[in-house]
């Protein structure tokens, strides 16, 4: 195949990419607009290939879009390209609703314009493969609400579960979703929807959780937990989404919606607690990086839990997380321990992991 991947150098999208070209005899072309977080040396590793193609283009650029279409002739398209940090999100709206809700509109429009001149073979296989979050569900109920239940019967995201997102991030998503649904049902696009939980892994910018934790850790500077820590969140490996993505996009249903999540619910403070201790054995110092650790004003309208049932991936697609939070996590700082400079590389003078959306 020839997939046309959008958001190609941010953090899934790499991953997704260097899963392709690695492990498939398919081909990429990136579309991406190269922003703060896109870092084409994400991609170094398979930049050469001969699979491998680049366009530096913003989705919201509709002539820009059908000449790519037109160029490439891709039989599928995996939508990845957005703004995604609640904390900017709260900062400043305006780049959400542009590039979530007005560039999903303008990348579906142009694939329905490619897709109307593809005859019926091709028309037949081809997939827009749009890849949005599990904070469009809004928040679950917490443990320490509902004292009655065990961790087992605690509810969890389904692809039934009703949207009510909480951040203007999760808004612009949840309108991107309904774009996507609704092009289906108007137009004919044979589109799949995944919504996945939160992401880690290596090649991650440093605005997210883990990597600030990691790189302030090693700084000497204080790990920041916005209220008590107590925030629950799924913990999904990025590489196990990488290969959940590519299932979905070859083997999915069109019209289906799939969760993916790493069956791993922690609380944020149990995160930093165990990079802190990781770190302790990697990289000691005189005293435990845990002590770092300082608590901040939470955020605005901050989501107490989000828990995805990816049973439906395990069962229709045959999918599981390879790994569990404490293999992955390791992986994670180890990575960060031997790529400084990629994490030099990447913050620019204008972000130095300061918060944002107070």
């Amino acid at each position: 195949m020839k997939i046309l991947v959008t958001g190609g150098a941010g953090f899934i999208g790499s991953a997704l990419i260097r899963h392709v070209i690695n492990e498939t005899t398919d081909s990429v072309i990136n579309v991406d607009k190269l922003t703060y977080a896109g870092n084409l040396e994400s991609l170094a590793a398979v930049s050469e290939s001969p699979r491998y193609f680049f366009e530096l283009v913003d989705i919201c650029d509709r002539e820009e879009l059908d000449r790519v279409f037109q160029l490439y002739q891709p039989d599928a398209v995996m939508h990845l390209a957005a703004e995604s940090h609640v904390d900017r999100s709260i900062t400043g709206p305006a780049e959400f609703i542009q590039t979530n809700i007005v560039g999903t509109y303008t990348l579906l429009e142009a694939a329905r314009s490619y897709f109307s001149s593809l005859d019926l073979e091709a028309k037949t296989k081809f997939r827009f493969h749009h890849i949005s979050t599990d904070e469009v569900y809004g928040d679950l109920p917490h443990p320490d609400e509902l004292h009655s239940l065990s961790n087992q019967e605690l509810p969890l995201f389904t692809e039934n579960t009703s949207y009510a997102p909480s951040s203007p991030y999760s808004a612009s998503k949840a309108s991107s979703d309904h774009l996507v649904r609704a092009w289906l049902r108007t137009y004919g696009l044979p589109t799949i929807v995944t919504n996945c939980s939160n992401n880690y892994g290596p090649y991650h910018f440093p605005e997210k959780l883990i990597p600030l934790v990691i790189l302030n850790a090693l700084e000497g500077k204080s790990l920041p937990i916005y209220g008590k820590g107590d925030q629950i969140r799924d913990w999904l490996f990025v590489e196990d989404h990488a290969r959940a993505l590519y299932k979905v996009v070859t083997k999915g249903t069109v019209g289906e919606t799939y969760n993916i999540g790493g069956h791993n619910e922690k609380q944020n403070i149990e995160v930093v607690e165990t990079i802190c201790s990781i770190l302790d054995e990697l990289k000691p110092k005189n005293n435990k990086y845990i002590e770092q650790v300082t608590y901040v004003t939470d955020r605005p309208g901050h989501d107490r839990r989000y828990a995805i049932d990816a049973s439906k991936m395990s069962i229709e697609l045959n999918w599981q997380p390879l790994e569990t939070f404490e293999t992955g996590l390791r992986k994670t700082v180890e990575w960060y321990l031997a790529n400084q400079e990629w994490c030099q590389h990447v913050q620019d003078g204008s972000y130095q992991r300061e918060r944002l959306g107070i």
